[in-house]
């Protein structure tokens, strides 16, 4: 049975902004790792449209932008939307029974399914279904954008910390 984690880069202040945070050389390769080990990954639709930018190579990246981009690519990944009507490469568009869909998946898959994007990941919470919380914390604060938490925060346990590189810092938690 796969375990579903809610895992994302937040400010300080506890705000998720892909456009706004820079990743350093030591969080990008950790996050390439992350993404080349997950069973897949779904995708809230706001998540998924910052993350098809890596569908696509570009002649201008470096060697480790070209190996996250091949490791996003292979990894399966289904996008929660009602609004979508289409999805790229290696994608399942899920637009209805989202429960059933991601109880599918966790009884299906070995691993971890990762999931991204604060709305879906409350949606997911509210139905139980979060086994995992991983908080990225950068060295920014934004003042603004999408709380990582969109609603109040679920009951949680604190299970571990680790240092990345010199200046992130992941906490990880389970639903208490």
């Amino acid at each position: 049975m796969a375990k579903l984690i809610f895992r994302m880069n937040l400010s300080l202040d506890g705000y998720v902004d892909h456009q706004e945070m820079s990743a350093g050389p030591t969080i990008f390769r950790h996050w390439t790792e992350q993404v080349r080990d997950l069973a897949g990954s779904v995708y809230g639709r706001g998540m998924y449209e910052v993350m098809r930018y890596w569908d696509e190579g570009r002649p201008e990246w470096s060697a480790e932008q070209h190996e996250f981009a091949a490791a996003w690519r292979s990894q399966p990944k289904w996008v929660v939307s009602r609004s979508l009507t289409s999805v790229g490469p290696n994608a399942t568009l899920v637009s209805d029974d989202v429960e059933a869909v991601t109880r599918g998946l966790k009884a299906q898959l070995i691993g971890e399914i990762s999931v991204s994007g604060p709305g879906l990941a409350r949606s997911l919470t509210d139905l139980g279904l979060i086994d995992e919380y991983q908080l990225y914390f950068q060295p920014v604060v934004l003042g603004r954008g999408k709380p990582f938490f969109p609603a109040a925060r679920p009951r949680l346990r604190f299970v571990a910390s680790e240092l990345i590189g010199d200046d992130v810092i992941r906490l990880t938690y389970v639903p208490a």
